[in-house]
């Protein structure tokens, strides 16, 4: 078993103007911090670009699913495994789950609130009953939901969990025991420096308008450009527990290390073809809780008339003198930390990170560390 460790991502990310997160005006997200606003994308937001990262990088396809439609996905795998037709696949994936006592939704066939399972969890339940399934089709109903009553279910749906469910957990307020604690928490991305949202004003064209010079359709939408401070924490001992192996725990974490530095929400993305990668990527492995270094930023970064260097490189030192002081005043020295950044060898922001976070790695070095130390870690417990 892992001894209790937690993987602090920290990362700057430069993004052109975009509009990658939405509020309820459809203008970009804000918050208000440091005294100034800032440019912010929900943590939901970067979460589910994460997953749909991995999962479209995954060669099976995507492990888990996020529906309110269980029981659809059930009979549709009922369908495909035994060649059952849609209304009997339905009508015994319907008896199978009625004993868990999900609450419905207003939809037929919904229930009230999102459920977040694997489909290898899917075909635990139909294993529970496959043999018998020419003998339960042709049951009615009191007899059928008589006779699936005592399934282990609920069992099937609490073991097994794919990695998506692992690393962000499962909540059923109903059902507690389909809880599963959340692996990692990852924090609203901010901007480092104060941010003014700006109006893109667009008009289109008819093209087969041949007859005067006015737009077919105008339009505005909101719109900024910001450097981000982006934080994730993986507990690296609740994942193991959540997986139930240390090799997939492993795999697991070096997964969501990739695929959270790599994924970028995909709001208005047509119009602005945002997509950046980082600038600067550092990982610190701690023993004692999980540190967000956003207070770097609580002073907002702003630039004068004769600085040579850019926003980025700026907040890059600020969060670098923040680490280290962190480190010096509380004692709490990390199992590991290093970076991967895309400074100028000879910037002072280049010193910055070097000189606290270690030498400049590539991304597939830095990985590679990160699981060559949760490794020694757990052999040297």
């Amino acid at each position: 078993m892992s001894p209790t460790l937690y993987v602090d991502v920290h990362v700057l990310q430069t993004v052109p103007p975009a509009n990658i997160n939405r509020d309820d005006n459809g203008d970009p997200k804000e918050a208000f911090f440091g005294g100034v606003r800032r440019s912010r994308v929900s943590s939901q937001a970067w979460k589910r670009a994460t997953r749909q990262y991995f999962a479209e990088r995954n060669p099976t396809g995507a492990d888990a699913v996020r529906t309110k439609q269980i029981a659809g996905q059930l009979a549709k795998r009922l369908h495909q495994r035994h060649a059952l037709g849609e209304e009997q696949a339905q009508r015994l994936a319907n008896a199978v789950l009625q004993p868990l006592k999900i609450k419905p939704g207003r939809k037929a066939g919904e229930t009230a609130y999102l459920l977040f399972f694997g489909y290898q969890q899917l075909d635990a339940i139909i294993d529970l009953f496959a043999e018998e399934i020419p003998e339960l089709v042709e049951l009615d109903d009191t007899a059928l939901a008589a006779r699936l009553k005592g399934l282990p279910v609920q069992e099937a749906l609490s073991k097994g969990h794919p990695l998506d469910v692992a690393l962000f957990g499962r909540m059923v307020a109903e059902i507690p025991a389909l809880n599963v604690d959340a692996a990692t928490q990852i924090a609203h991305a901010l901007s480092t420096h104060s941010v003014e949202l700006e109006m893109d004003y667009y008009t289109a064209v008819d093209d087969e308008n041949t007859e005067n010079t006015g737009a077919g359709m105008i339009g505005t939408v909101g719109f900024n450009s910001a450097t981000l401070y982006r934080y994730a924490t993986l507990g690296i001992h609740q994942l193991e527990h959540n997986l139930g192996g240390a090799d997939a725990t492993d795999d697991g974490a070096r997964r969501f290390l990739d695929a959270f530095a790599r994924s970028m929400p995909t709001g208005h993305t047509n119009s602005y073809a945002h997509r950046t990668r980082p600038s600067l990527v550092a990982v610190v492995i701690r023993a004692d809780q999980p540190v967000n270094l956003v207070s770097a930023f609580e002073n907002p970064v702003a630039l004068r008339e004769d600085d040579t260097d850019g926003i980025a490189e700026k907040s890059a030192c600020r969060l670098a003198r923040e680490y280290g002081i962190a480190v010096r005043q509380w004692g709490d020295e990390p199992v590991l930390a290093a970076a991967c950044h895309t400074f100028a060898p000879d910037s002072k922001a280049a010193e910055a990170v070097e000189g606290v976070f270690g030498p400049n790695h590539t991304f597939t070095e830095l990985l590679d560390r990160v699981h060559q130390t949760l490794r020694s870690a757990r052999e040297n417990a």
